[in-house]
């Protein structure tokens, strides 16, 4: 894995979110077994627990200012790891004011780069500057 802590945990986060998604299972009971079986450091998951929480409470606000910020895609048709980083990098945008969204914009597309499909870095980043610059508006 790459860089910071933070990024460590962004990308396991993600890979969390990835297989939730498929179980249908966004528990805490589901995010502890996933910690359980692959975090190797379990000393500091603020971060971690804080987004499952702020993503499971606010999953279907999060995935319709995805689809707002999508242009005629909706998260059902989306590629299930593009999405997983898009509520990622949503849960941080709208909901965790400490991190700044260049931080949030610029980790989503570095995982798309390494998860994604051939387009997925231009697609998440197109549809994340668009959360950016709508934050705060009435359509998202």
């Amino acid at each position: 894995m790459r860089g910071s802590k933070r990024a460590k945990e962004r990308e396991l986060l993600m890979q969390m979110l990835f297989q939730m998604e498929f179980q249908g299972d966004f528990s805490e009971s589901a995010r502890d077994r996933f910690i359980e079986d692959f975090f190797e450091d379990k000393t500091r998951l603020s971060y971690v627990y804080r987004a499952h929480a702020l993503l499971r409470d606010n999953k279907e606000a999060l995935d319709r200012k995805i689809e707002a910020g999508s242009e005629n895609w909706k998260v059902s048709r989306m590629a299930k790891t593009d999405l997983c980083i898009l509520r990622v990098a949503a849960t941080e945008i709208f909901y965790m004011e400490d991190i700044p969204d260049s931080v949030s914009a610029n980790e989503a597309v570095e995982l798309a780069k390494r998860y994604g499909g051939e387009e997925s870095s231009r697609f998440i980043n197109g549809i994340i500057g668009k959360l950016i610059r709508g934050k705060g508006q009435a359509l998202l």
